[in-house]
């Protein structure tokens, strides 16, 4: 069975509620307060079953909103998930202040099929009727409305008249809509939360895309909640899943959950995917019957059941003239849950009247230049999917994208990810690595600047080995996986080479000076001479004829090849002293395989002051083990 969301629009006392009753029997005003009153002040809902002319069964989920000006914002929250309108105007007072800020408003959310409904037709004579219908064509011509496309109807709810002839209408057109996005992830727009007895906590909303099961995980946003759904209802009956396109109702149990933190404008998904956003870069359009909207201005945001405080922040000028388009950032006053290509309205921010919408491009905007900044948003609003990853993949530059944020700032389902990026991969313009995809233009200028670091390091520090590749990453700022990859690339042009964790051009050494290579034999030979009885390191250091920092080069030089061993801040060895320690405690192993301190300064001929660090480094090197005051030779 085809579901298909109908929703009403139209100024107040028009006749909305009325109508919908007239066709499904069923009262969509809920509250006590739109009985009391006799007008709509909050959404409500009904459903209704047909069949379509070629025998489909259709299950119509209606949503009537309220005309009054003061409901709009509510309005707004029941208009955005509908797939066809039903525009009411009554025939005994033609178009008025809310048919036409109605009207904008669906034009707006890109609203494509609807139905014309001239109610109280009973209460107006033909001649009357006809004028109004003339009013309407006008009125519409040219809209998606527009009457050469889209029927206009006469009816009356009291009496009946046209109701048959506006539910083949319906039938007709619904039949036509094609069907949601069911294989995409789940979000559920959040229009009412309440207690029922018996079951517990309850959202409902119209689902936008997806599908939700019994005893599914789901998120709500922004708040971070995770809920388990206990129960599925589709138009008021239970059933075991619901699919996008369809009235739901979801009970919902878990830490935290209740009708005192849930509430409209929220949005249930499925967990862990997606993020909300206070900033958010999309495609305006301004009305021609608004002022022209000014850098810094403040706007009422509304998007499916949402709304918010924004701050309008222009990309190329300083103010949108009516009826213009452009590119505007909005800095939001509360975190909601925006995907690309998500409609949305703008209300003026006083006197609150509708001012403009349009789309999402970017909910995950980045710093960016502004020429950089225009052409990226280009790209989201006129690319083909392709060339949207492929912008997004370049914006981040050296960083790469991973496929699981691709996934987050898109809303496309991972496979769809996965299978754009392959796509990319294959024509050259990125570069799979792991799970992150890097543009291969960014990954060229990554070679160049890897490259040309390590040959200024080497030019600074040319009695260096080569450059400690965690050095080098950090100085470069790349992560780990791309880091590697640009390693190895290189390394496979013969543009450096990979010794351990240090990194040198390829072919080039330590380059020294006649009084280095010098100095270098002087350190070198004081260690070697003094045995395990060593000079303090920064008295050697001092004798030489180079400057201290060249000097301590040297030393690191020498550590490095590990010619020298370092056991304190001052207290360096020569290897072959230590060799003679390692075969001096094997000959005393044999006649005894316990050693202490005073032992060992007799053995070696050291003071404490040698001693001890001498013992410690050689319980590091598995050579002695400590038990007590004494040490056990291995």
């Amino acid at each position: 069975m085809r579901s298909v969301i109908v929703g009403t629009a139209g100024h107040i006392d028009h006749g909305k509620t009325r109508l919908v009753k007239a066709l499904t029997g069923i009262d969509a005003d809920r509250l006590g307060e739109e009985k009391r009153r006799g007008i709509t002040i909050d959404i409500g809902f009904a459903h209704l079953e047909l069949k379509a002319p070629n025998g489909e069964k259709l299950e119509l989920g209606f949503i009537d909103v309220p005309g009054h000006e003061r409901f709009v914002r509510n309005m707004l929250a029941g208009v955005g998930g509908i797939d066809l309108l039903l525009f009411v105007v009554a025939a005994n007072e033609s178009i008025k202040p809310q048919t036409q800020e109605h009207f904008e408003i669906c034009r707006l959310l890109s609203l494509r099929r609807g139905i014309t409904v001239m109610t109280k037709s009973d209460l107006v004579d033909a001649d009357t009727l006809k004028v109004v219908r003339a009013e309407l064509e006008d009125f519409l011509r040219g809209s998606f409305l527009d009457p050469a496309t889209s029927p206009i109807i006469a009816v009356s709810s009291r009496e009946g008249t046209g109701l048959e002839e506006l539910k083949q209408a319906l039938a007709s057109l619904a039949a036509e809509i094609p069907t949601k996005n069911q294989d995409a992830y789940f979000r559920l727009p959040i229009d009412r939360a309440f207690t029922m007895k018996g079951f517990g906590t309850v959202v409902t909303g119209t689902m936008i895309s997806g599908g939700i099961g019994k005893e599914t995980e789901v998120e709500i946003l922004p708040q971070k909640l995770r809920a388990r759904v206990r129960g599925v209802q589709v138009h008021g009956s239970a059933c075991d899943k619901a699919v996008a396109g369809e009235r739901t109702a979801l009970n919902l149990a878990g830490p935290g959950i209740s009708t005192d933190v849930l509430a409209r404008g929220m949005v249930a998904v499925d967990p862990g995917l997606f993020a909300p956003t206070r900033l958010v870069d999309v495609r305006l359009s301004l009305l021609r019957s608004a002022k022209p909207l000014q850098d810094r201005a403040r706007v009422h945001f509304y998007a499916h059941t949402s709304e918010a405080i924004a701050d309008v922040l222009l990309q190329d000028r300083k103010q949108i003239a009516p009826g213009e388009d452009a590119y505007v950032q909005l800095r939001l006053s509360a975190p909601t849950l925006l995907l690309p290509q998500d409609h949305f309205i703008v209300r003026q921010f006083s006197p609150v009247v509708t001012i403009g919408g349009g789309i999402v491009l970017d909910a995950a905007p980045l710093r960016q230049k502004a020429e950089a900044h225009l052409a990226f948003l280009g790209q989201l609003a006129n690319g083909s999917a392709e060339q949207v990853l492929a912008a997004r993949v370049a914006r981040q530059n050296g960083n790469g994208l991973d496929l699981a944020r691709a996934v987050s700032e898109t809303g496309w389902l991972a496979r769809t990810v996965e299978t754009l990026a392959d796509a990319l991969a294959k024509a050259g313009k990125a570069v799979r690595i792991d799970s992150v995809l890097i543009a291969t233009a960014a990954l060229a200028e990554l070679e160049t600047r890897t490259l040309a670091e390590i040959e200024n390091f080497q030019q600074q520090n040319p009695l260096l080995a080569g450059y400690n590749k965690e050095a080098l990453r950090e100085r470069l700022g790349i992560r780990g996986e791309i880091f590697e990859r640009v390693l190895a690339e290189l390394a496979r042009l013969k543009k450096i080479d990979i010794s351990g964790e240090q990194v040198r051009t390829a072919g080039r050494g330590v380059v020294m000076k006649d009084e280095e290579v010098e100095s270098k034999q002087m350190i070198e030979q004081a260690f070697a001479q003094a045995g395990l009885r060593v000079p303090a390191l920064k008295e050697v250091l001092a004798g030489l004829k180079i400057d201290k920092g060249r000097a301590q080069r040297l030393v690191t030089l020498l550590l490095r090849e590990k010619t020298l061993v370092k056991l304190g801040d001052d207290l360096v060895f020569h290897q072959k002293a230590l060799q003679w320690l390692r075969s001096s405690l094997a000959e005393q192993k044999s006649k005894s395989q316990k050693i202490d301190v005073a032992k060992f300064k007799d053995l070696t001929g050291v003071s404490r002051k040698y001693a001890i660090p001498l013992l410690e480094y050689l319980d590091r090197e598995h050579v002695t083990r400590r038990v007590g005051d004494e040490r056990i030779i291995l």
